[in-house]
């Protein structure tokens, strides 16, 4: 048996509860104790290591661990050579700047302070458009950092934006980065990533899509394949009456309800809807 794959998973924060929960759902061993670092699978020959989300790249770019579930911006904040293989559909989230009304553009940063929590990547964007400017690095909230006169500007991660103005701040300029949970690799032709990476994929699309089953008239068959076309297409059955057939396909979680109203006012029957627990597409 070949070495057991080596996986690094966030110990904590927005991204580890979500991303454990899914490699349960992906039959992986999941952490029963908070507390412990290393997780061996050895049904699956995988062993997880829980690891600081921002060390994860850090990690797999040196080889110490082959694979790692970490933020798009710290993979992108980080100088380890490591490439994303898989974004995860979680843990969204949008990086801009901000600063007083009268700094209002992406030229004004030139020569100024920017307080981030992430130098790299903001040097680098700001590099990449011609522009120079003073990078101060915070371990954490940089929204005080303007009025504390550390910095001229922040680089930070925007929601609402509320937080920002209630420290006199407004956002502008382009989008920095925009951000989720992603997979990543060293190698990723190692052999388990494949099946890890498959395996995660699939609980992302059980998590986008239902399955739709209903009966209809075969005369309305060609209208309802529209309304539901499915992957590739629709799956059709025959029913006792032969002017009858039982549908079934697969449809976006958050189209369901109006795709159920289309297809009862077209005249199907039986509608029901099953959620998937796994999926391989």
């Amino acid at each position: 048996m070949t070495a057991p794959l080596r996986v690094a998973v966030p110990n904590k924060g927005t991204l580890s509860e979500t991303a454990v929960a899914m490699l349960v759902e992906a039959g992986y061993v999941g952490r029963r104790d908070t507390r412990a670092l290393t997780v061996p699978d050895a049904r699956n020959n995988v062993e997880f290591f829980y690891l600081r989300p921002k060390d994860i790249a850090t990690y797999v770019g040196s080889g110490a661990l082959d694979v790692g579930i970490t933020g798009r911006d710290l993979l992108r904040d980080s100088p380890a050579s490591v490439s994303e293989i898989e974004a995860l559909g979680f843990g969204a989230s949008t990086f801009r700047f901000a600063a007083p009304a009268s700094l209002n553009t992406l030229e004004g940063l030139a020569g100024k302070r920017i307080a981030t929590s992430y130098p790299v990547l903001v040097e680098s964007f700001l590099a990449e458009r011609g522009i120079s400017s003073d990078i101060v690095t915070l371990d954490g909230a940089v929204e005080s950092a303007v009025q504390l006169g550390v910095a001229d500007a922040v680089a930070d991660v925007v929601s609402t934006g509320a937080t920002l103005r209630a420290q006199g701040l407004e956002v502008f300029g382009p989008v920095i980065l925009e951000s989720e949970a992603v997979l990543i690799a060293a190698d990723s032709s190692r052999e388990g990533i494949e099946t890890l990476r498959r395996r995660l994929h699939g609980v992302w699309v059980a998590k986008q899509f239902v399955l739709m089953d209903y009966d209809l008239p075969v005369s309305l068959l060609e209208k309802a394949s529209a309304i539901t076309p499915g992957l590739e297409s629709p799956t059709v059955s025959p029913l006792r009456d032969p002017e009858w057939v039982a549908v079934r396909a697969m449809v976006p979680r958050h189209d369901v309800n109006s795709v159920m109203d289309d297809l009862y006012a077209l005249g199907a029957k039986a509608i029901l809807v099953s959620a998937i627990h796994a999926a391989r597409i």
